[in-house]
């Protein structure tokens, strides 16, 4: 990654997984940060994770260490802070409360992201009282210190050129931030992923098809395709000479047709074991930290793939 024109001083409140995965990205793009867990061990925690995150992303960079410095309390973490990644737990009281308290001690030029990846940012700024406006959602996707998606949703009082700054500050560490313009329940990405997961749900409850089938078709099917594409620019390029407006007009019909045959589930204990013990049977005989290790390799792979491709999105 490469050093933005000016090195920001990022606090980053939360120090999970998600947090550590943040902290990593923004120390190797050149920032400092400065961070804030009140939970034992999480300074050691954090600095393993970076660690080992970071020997990952471009082999190692000791140095960013040095830019990497643990608070005593949140207050301490924020002071002259430029930008603010909230990793709180994912509870709408406790998002609340930490976001008030964030707001109360954060200068005011300073943007404040929520990590939430359901909630909506008037939701979660209602307790805070000096400038709720600037608290925005920045929503990434695990691995986090990995994947470039995130999603940044503004409030209904959200000044545009707040968004546009956290847009930039999220390009400035390798992200491929995406605005999202309307405050819905999981944004985005996760109701693109739930509309699979549901239909995907349903085929094992009915007994159309194992949950290791549901997995094959994804991976080795349209899964390729869209780790290079996007669904809508494919089918684009399936339309042929006339594109999406040949596709829409000759296939659109049935497509119509597959979309209101959709079936709505219920997780209840009968199909949460039937998704449990199809997991199970599937990944049987495999290392789970083997698996996270060689998915992390190949994404790694395919991002630096991507890059050589200049007429891919």
């Amino acid at each position: 990654m490469t050093t933005p024109p000016t090195a920001l001083n990022v606090a980053i409140i939360g120090t999970g997984v998600i947090g550590a995965a943040w902290a990593s990205g923004f120390l190797a793009a050149g920032h400092s940060i400065t961070a804030f867990d009140p939970a034992p061990g999480a300074e050691e925690r954090l600095r393993e994770q970076v660690k080992n995150n970071l020997a990952v992303m471009d082999g190692g960079q000791a140095p960013a260490a040095d830019r990497l410095r643990f608070a005593d309390s949140l207050a301490e973490a924020v002071t002259g802070a430029d930008f603010v990644q909230e990793n709180g737990p994912e509870r709408l009281e406790v998002k609340q409360s930490l976001l008030a308290e964030i707001d109360a001690a954060v200068p005011r030029p300073a943007i404040i992201a929520s990590s939430t990846s359901g909630y909506a940012p008037s939701e979660i700024s209602t307790h805070a009282a000096s400038a709720p406006e600037r608290i925005i959602v920045g929503h990434p996707f695990n691995p986090a210190h990995l994947i470039p998606l995130v999603e940044v949703v503004p409030s209904p009082s959200t000044r545009a050129e707040v968004a546009e700054e956290a847009l930039e500050i999220y390009r400035s560490v390798g992200k491929k931030p995406i605005l999202v313009r309307a405050e819905l329940p999981g944004h985005v990405t996760n109701r693109l992923q739930a509309a699979l997961w549901q239909e995907a749900y349903s085929l094992v409850d009915r007994g159309v098809v194992s949950v290791a089938d549901i997995d094959t078709a994804i991976s080795y099917g349209p899964g390729l395709r869209w780790a290079i594409l996007g669904p809508l620019a494919l089918q684009h390029l399936s339309g042929g000479a006339g594109g999406m407006r040949h596709l829409l007009e000759h296939l659109g019909p049935p497509q119509e047709v597959w979309m209101h045959d959709l079936e709505q589930v219920h997780l209840g204990e009968g199909l949460k074991a039937k998704l449990i013990d199809g997991v199970d049977d599937e990944l049987t005989g495999r290392d789970k930290e083997a698996m996270t290790r060689q998915r992390d390799d190949m994404l790694l792979r395919l991002l630096e793939l991507k890059a050589d491709f200049d007429q891919l999105p």
